[in-house]
């Protein structure tokens, strides 16, 4: 799946909405990050991952998109019912 160049600086995920943060990465990344968490989890077959989102555009859409794939790759999802203001 062919994305825009994905870039992290020291706050997370640098990019415009739609540009360079588009569904599509979203799911690249949240794919590397099951497959990371799947290699080296130490919690049993089935890690669980807490997936938040704030108050920003389409958030809660975005939060949603990587859900599905993380539950794709068989890890436990727990997706926050409101918005989180800072990473747990």
């Amino acid at each position: 799946m062919a994305v825009p160049g994905i870039r992290f600086g020291t706050d997370g995920w640098r990019g415009v909405i739609a540009a360079d943060f588009t569904f599509a990465a979203v799911r690249v990344v949240a794919g590397a990050i099951a497959r990371q968490v799947l290699a080296t989890a130490v919690t049993g077959p089935h890690p669980t991952i807490l997936v938040g989102y704030d108050t920003r555009f389409l958030s809660r859409e975005f939060a949603e998109a990587a859900s599905r794939v993380l539950l794709g790759q068989g890890l436990q999802v727990r997706l926050g019912r409101t918005f989180l203001g800072s990473p747990l």
